[in-house]
């Protein structure tokens, strides 16, 4: 296709952005506030803030099969299933259909790719833990030499955390700790008895170990900007991943996307799956994209003078993979062949369990979003030396066992009836998160095989290294070691070893930023290495991955950016 005059006019913007989830949303709302005419490109189909989240308000009666996965979704949604949620009626709509949408694992070497495509991609489902990476985190690499330095450092996206943060609107407590850099925060949400009874037990064995509430992107104390929005405080109703009708908790169509369109500034297309970068030689720069309409198949080419790639880690670097052209003949950005290769996730599954006796009558109050965070400590401070590097932090808390416990009891009548109107005992749990290290041997490729609209299909070759399953051991027995510590009873631990890389949601690396084009695909500004016009502010920028939960980085990372991009395009140097 070869678009010339006034049909190319008609397609061409200021700025293109592809993806419309968490990081997509951010770069949109950006460049538009700047002024800039933008084409945000979302290869799915559109889902309506509100009217869209066609689940939100149903009983768990109101679903055919009470919310749980049938045999259908096990077959054609069976890596979402793998994580033991994803799959449940409630909210399935939200997730992809891995039947319809294939990729290939090797032997013993897999990836759980969970995906999301529709407006809004996995800002509608994430878990919407929002912490700041610490300085430490930015210098990981250097310090013990896994992977390449990365180009910032803390203090260079502490600015944009902040905006980030006030923005979104982040429930949290400020707890002076280095590892877990304070931020600006909403009031924090408050801890159960047994969360607090366990916060200060912890404290006092292991010498001042810290435990906060979860620091969460949702609405606690909304300010004028969260209202003008048509946000409200969240509901505690705890059905997130459905779609918050509220706007209790940040997503693209709560946020970024209103945010957007009171601009003007933004043309919103769906149903088009971007596949290359159009790079001009003689230019020296990208000039648009092209995309393939997911129904029709029809092939659309789009121009403008800067692009974002936000599509998330493995499809934005999918796409650069096929923008070849004489000047980037392995992919753009691609000289350090970096490119599908360090994927990282964060390894799960692990950690343990227990009862808590006592405080029979006390409750709490609603069905609270969010748990207890225990930041890390391994590797920290004057914690001992491990036969590990890096760390670990915990998620989880403390509930009581309502009538469903049924379900898994013997029983039946009137008394048995009666005994499930009453609470059940008090349980904890806590499980890890830990960071893996990058490793250019954990990769994806395009494989020969095509899909349904004639594109390559993903080919993943990655797994957890030595590094995490010494990591886990620790990660088990500190968990019951603290549950001990806090007075708990029947402690049980785990370690399920068998869940892939991409588990836990959290996919990076693939087009890390680096120092160096010959180590890595993008520079310090998330541009392209010889491409300075294409900017990539997803997963697939991060260089290492912490142990924290990586959105609000993305976050920063793309509103920084984008400030850069404007004012490069000011001074006319893109």
């Amino acid at each position: 296709m070869n678009i010339q005059g006034k049909e190319k006019e008609k397609m061409t913007y200021d700025a293109i952005v592809v993806g419309s989830g968490i990081s997509g949303g951010w770069a949109a709302k950006e460049l538009c506030e700047k002024g800039l005419k933008v084409l945000m490109i979302e290869r799915g189909r559109d889902i309506k803030h509100v009217e869209g989240y066609d689940t939100a308000m149903k009983n768990p009666w109101d679903f055919p099969h009470r919310g749980n996965m049938d045999s259908m979704a096990k077959e054609q949604y069976w890596a979402s299933v793998r994580t033991g949620y994803t799959g449940r009626e409630e909210h399935r709509n939200m997730f992809e259909n891995d039947k319809e949408n294939p990729y290939l694992e090797k032997k013993d070497r897999g990836f759980d790719w969970i995906r999301g495509y529709h407006v809004g991609g996995r800002s509608l489902m994430w878990g919407r833990q929002s912490y700041r990476w610490n300085e430490r985190d930015f210098m990981a690499n250097l310090e013990d030499g896994h992977g390449v330095d990365w180009p910032i450092r803390y203090k260079d996206l502490a600015p944009w955390y902040s905006y980030v943060e006030n923005f979104i609107g982040v429930s949290g407590t400020k707890d002076g700790l280095d590892v877990l850099p304070d931020g600006d925060y909403q009031p924090g949400m408050e801890m159960n008895c047994v969360e607090k009874e366990f916060k200060a037990r912890t404290a006092k064995k292991f010498g001042g170990r810290a435990v906060t509430i979860g620091r969460t992107a949702h609405l606690t104390a909304p300010t004028k900007i969260q209202t003008d929005l048509g946000r409200a405080s969240c509901q505690f109703r705890n059905a997130c991943m459905r779609g918050c009708p509220y706007g209790g908790y940040f997503s693209t169509q709560s946020g970024t996307l209103p945010a957007a369109n009171k601009t003007g500034n933004l043309t919103l297309t769906t149903d088009k799956i971007v596949h290359q970068v159009i790079f001009d030689d003689e230019k020296g720069k990208a000039v648009g994209v092209k995309a393939i309409d997911q129904n029709t198949k029809e092939e659309y080419e789009y121009f403008a003078k800067i692009i974002f790639l936000n599509a998330s880690s493995i499809n934005s670097t999918w796409i650069m993979m096929q923008s070849k052209s004489k000047t980037h003949a392995n992919g753009l950005g691609n000289d350090s062949d970096q490119l599908g290769r360090n994927i990282m996730d964060h390894h799960l599954a692990v950690g343990a369990s227990g009862t808590f006796e006592g405080m029979e009558d006390m409750y709490y109050y609603g069905r609270r979003a969010n748990g207890i965070y225990v930041p890390r400590f391994a590797n920290w401070g004057s914690d001992k030396k491990r036969d590990f590097v890096r760390g670990f932090g915990y998620q989880g808390g403390a509930s009581r066992a309502s009538w469903g416990r049924g379900g898994q009891m013997d029983g039946f009548g009137a008394d048995f009836k009666e005994e499930m109107t009453q609470l059940g005992p008090w349980s904890f749990n806590i499980g890890g998160f830990g960071e893996t290290l990058p490793d250019a041997n954990n990769r994806f490729t395009l494989s020969d095989q095509k899909d349904k609209w004639g594109l390559p299909v993903v080919q993943f070759d990655a797994g957890w290294g030595e590094n995490a399953l010494k990591m886990r051991v620790t990660m088990m027995n500190e968990a019951a070691e603290m549950l001990d510590a806090a007075g708990m009873k029947n402690i049980n631990t785990y370690d399920d070893r068998s869940k892939n890389p991409g588990i836990g949601i959290h996919e990076m690396g693939t087009a890390r930023m680096g120092r160096d084009a010959k180590t890595s695909v993008l520079n310090g500004n998330n541009q392209v290495w010889g491409a300075s016009n294409v900017f990539v502010t997803d997963g697939s920028a991060m260089t290492s991955a912490s142990c924290v939960n990586p959105s609000l980085t993305y976050m920063a990372l793309t509103a920084r950016a984008a400030d850069f991009a404007v004012s490069e395009l000011k001074k006319m140097n893109l």
